[in-house]
């Protein structure tokens, strides 16, 4: 519904003030209802504000400190102060380019004191600069100044797509950190792996040596006690010689056999039990001295 009036009577809606003049001289403000008027007296209803609040989106565009072109959107809300509806319908003629006049004023005159980074980080401070002129000026007017909003930044596309570059180009030398470091420690973690294995290995031969070697002292020792006549060197090569059998049956009877070509004979057999028996002498002296 709009606001109704004649020449004798007007209705003045909710949320509305009427402004009442007298032969052209502004007289009272007239409340939300039905008010009668006197046009013999020269009283009339010469017109009617709204108090609610509007909204003005206003765009403007300037440079950055690292001279960087952008646009800004800003929503100014804004109402009309009831007390003060007089001031707002004489004063101005059109407040919102007024208000859209301060407002590329302010701005255009803090941006260009900031970087880009620095204008998204303190948009606040803007809206906030912005508000604090407003409210100085407007409110002379009969205006009150709600809410300053910074509705959005936008740079120019080309200045977004190298700004989308740098951060995806951080992103992926960081990434190349995070896996150059992991690769590390996989490369570490394997070197002290294959460190250890070969460590415990090397302890588990030198444990069957000893046992081996421990194990032929005991056997020579029994054998030549319980045995009259015989050396502790023939005892041995009896050993190795028993041996040597024992491990030529045992690749042939090994499932997973391959072909062997092994030198034989009486000879030879003493050759390799000689060659065994200096061998096994070797890394008992060897176990002795450490």
């Amino acid at each position: 519904m709009g606001n109704t009036f004649c020449v004798f009577g007007g209705c003045v809606d909710q949320a509305s003030v009427g402004v009442v003049e007298r032969w052209g001289r502004f007289e009272r403000l007239a409340e939300p209802g039905f008010h009668c008027f006197n046009p013999f007296a020269g009283q009339w209803l010469a017109g009617v504000l709204s108090t609610r609040i509007n909204s003005l989106d206003v765009k403007i565009e300037t440079k950055t400190k690292d001279n960087v072109f952008v646009q800004l959107v800003c929503s100014i809300q804004f109402r009309v102060v009831k007390a003060n509806a007089d001031d707002a319908f004489y004063e101005l003629q059109n407040p919102r380019e007024q208000i859209q006049a301060y407002v590329f004023d302010v701005v255009r005159a803090l941006v260009p004191r900031m970087t880009l980074d620095e204008l998204f980080e303190q948009k606040g401070e803007v809206a906030k600069a912005v508000l604090e002129e407003l409210e100085k000026v407007m409110g002379a007017y009969g205006y009150s100044i709600e809410h300053i909003l910074m509705v959005d930044i936008l740079p120019d596309p080309s200045v977004r797509r190298a700004m989308n570059e740098i951060n995806a180009a951080q992103r992926l030398q960081l990434a190349s950190v995070y896996k150059g470091e992991a690769e590390k420690i996989l490369q570490v973690k394997k070197a002290e792996a294959e460190a250890e294995a070969k460590y415990l290995g090397g302890v588990g031969v030198a444990r069957q040596r000893q046992a081996i070697t421990d194990g032929l002292r005991e056997n020579i020792l029994n054998f030549s006690h319980k045995v009259e006549g015989t050396s502790a060197k023939e005892v041995m090569d009896l050993i190795m010689v028993t041996q040597y059998f024992d491990t030529i049956r045992d690749l042939g009877n090994s499932s997973k056999n391959t072909t062997v070509f092994l030198p034989h004979g009486p000879g030879h057999v003493r050759d390799i039990s000689d060659q065994i028996r200096n061998g096994l002498m070797e890394a008992a002296s060897s176990q002795v001295g450490a």
